[in-house]
């Protein structure tokens, strides 16, 4: 019976403790959401794209669809590959991630920010970016011209102008794809250009990329340039007030081209940018899906419109004699 008794004995359960600390709070969190059915990479971002669908929120910074913008925010959050889904779909989270990759859904669905804002990243042909509220998400399809096979450049450029340069994505690019070249970066926030530094210094290219503070081309003087690249705000007067709540968290003055077909800003530029040209140069601008109203300021222009794989009739290439003078 002594045996017996110190068996019983042992096995009497310990007594509850009297205070839960952090680290069993978090546990037991961790538990809750493992028992409910979120343990794998694949069921979180499943999981992010049901709550983006539910909360019906827009998608057009860099993402398509809820599942993309899920998987884009779960994997920078886990600090994986972007796109790398197939070797970790079915990884296991640790309790520390759960916590951060629900914190960021969760963060997505209640400001409607955009993704990008969130991680302060932005990819643009697959080269990753420093981004802020400072700045729009850099979105172009620009990079995919002068990269792929139909672009209108002819030669390697020597010189080369991003006008409205924002976070100065376009203009690293030019000087990767154009590694002789100097390049000029011009736009009118002080705020962007801030951030545009951080990308020249993080991308080492503050030898060839020089940043210029004014409007348009103001600060340059008599300057000229083999290339001008640009992608100047164009969004219309009466559009600015029904964007969606995710393009209001972006600067209103990198949106708003002005006027009521949002052409001012790009009219500007059309008629000034011959000056800054060499004989043989020529400029390609990107402009939304304002075509029709750009072609109907300029009827004399016969404009060269850029396909990409996700626009049709949104960039436009021009040279030096195609401008007006």
């Amino acid at each position: 019976m002594a045996k017996t008794r110190k068996k019983i004995k042992k096995l009497k359960p310990k007594k509850p403790a009297k205070k839960i600390g952090k680290k069993k709070v978090v546990k037991k969190t961790a538990k809750t959401i493992s028992s409910s059915g979120l343990i794998t990479i694949r069921d979180f971002i499943r999981y992010g794209a049901s709550r983006f669908n539910e909360a019906e929120l827009y998608f057009g910074h860099g993402t398509t669809d809820a599942f993309d913008e899920s998987a884009f925010l779960v994997l920078e959050t886990l600090n994986l590959p972007n796109g790398a889904t197939d070797p970790y779909f079915d990884s296991r989270l640790t309790a520390a991630e759960t916590t951060k990759v629900l914190a960021i859904i969760e963060k997505r669905v209640k400001t409607r920010k955009p993704a990008s804002y969130l991680i302060n990243k932005a990819y643009i042909q697959a080269i990753p970016f420093y981004v802020d509220e400072r700045v729009i998400v850099p979105r172009s399809f620009i990079a995919e011209i002068m990269t792929g096979d139909g672009s209108p450049v002819v030669g390697e450029p020597e010189t080369i102008l991003d006008l409205c340069t924002g976070s100065g994505c376009l203009a690293i690019l030019a000087a990767h794809m154009f590694p002789d070249a100097l390049v000029d970066a011009v736009d009118l926030s002080p705020d962007a250009l801030a951030v545009a530094k951080r990308n020249v210094a993080d991308h080492g290219v503050q030898d060839r990329v020089s940043l210029h503070k004014g409007d348009l081309f103001a600060p340059l003087k008599n300057k000229k340039y083999d290339l001008i690249i640009t992608n100047p705000p164009y969004v219309r007067d009466d559009v600015m007030g029904t964007l969606p709540h995710e393009y209001r968290h972006e600067p209103a003055m990198a949106l708003a081209g002005g006027g009521d077909d949002g052409m001012l800003i790009t009219a500007r530029i059309l008629n000034e940018a011959a000056a800054y040209l060499n004989d043989d140069g020529g400029i390609i601008c990107e402009i939304g899906t304002g075509r029709a109203d750009l072609e109907a300021a300029f009827p004399d222009i016969e404009f060269l419109w850029l396909e990409t794989e996700g626009s049709v009739g949104e960039v436009f290439w021009l040279t030096k004699d195609q401008l007006p003078s």
